[in-house]
């Protein structure tokens, strides 16, 4: 008896908890500083959506990756994001989809560019909408939601730029999902 193969992930995710993380944006320039949008205590989400990937899939992975008990309580134990209360800092990250060929990495499989904004926007959305009937903040501008001081919020890196990512985590509790 033959075992089928499982069909190919549309999207891949890695889960980092976090106590602290900070995200530049933009990068300085020659009369400005650097743009940061940064969490407190939370979940790093690094995504990458392959082709084939839709928007219908999205509800699903949205709420698999904030309802997953990955988060340490302060009582010991785990909780998901959205029962600790905390942030999500969301990463584009299209080097998940890499494979190795020879000593080079190649991207073939990833979306196009287009259709990676789309669907990545789409999914902070998401996010935010999530965290917020959760009893989060309420979305805002400037990179994410929540207003000063309210807690829990989603902030999001720029999506087909490079970014400057400083971490602060209390693991290694880092989890590989794909859909």
């Amino acid at each position: 008896m033959t075992e089928k193969a499982a069909p190919a992930p549309l999207a891949r995710t890695v889960l980092q908890q976090c106590l602290h993380a900070r995200l530049q944006v933009a990068p300085p320039g020659p009369e400005s500083e650097a743009e940061w949008v940064q969490i407190d205590r939370g979940m790093v989400i690094y995504v990458c959506f392959f082709k084939g990937a839709t928007e219908d899939m999205l509800p699903k992975m949205v709420s698999a990756l904030l309802n997953q008990r990955l988060c340490e309580r302060a009582s010991g134990g785990l909780a998901s994001v959205l029962e600790l209360r905390g942030s999500v800092l969301v990463v584009p990250q299209a080097t998940l989809g890499g494979r190795a060929k020879g000593r080079a990495m190649q991207y073939h499989g990833n979306i196009g560019k287009d259709d990676g904004l789309r669907l990545y926007l789409r999914f902070v959305s998401l996010c935010q909408a999530q965290l917020q009937a959760a009893g989060g903040a309420a979305p805002s501008a400037a990179g994410g939601a929540g207003a000063e001081g309210a807690g829990a919020e989603v902030k999001h890196g720029t999506y087909g730029n490079r970014q400057v990512l400083k971490l602060d985590t209390n693991g290694p509790y880092t989890h590989l999902m794909e859909f």
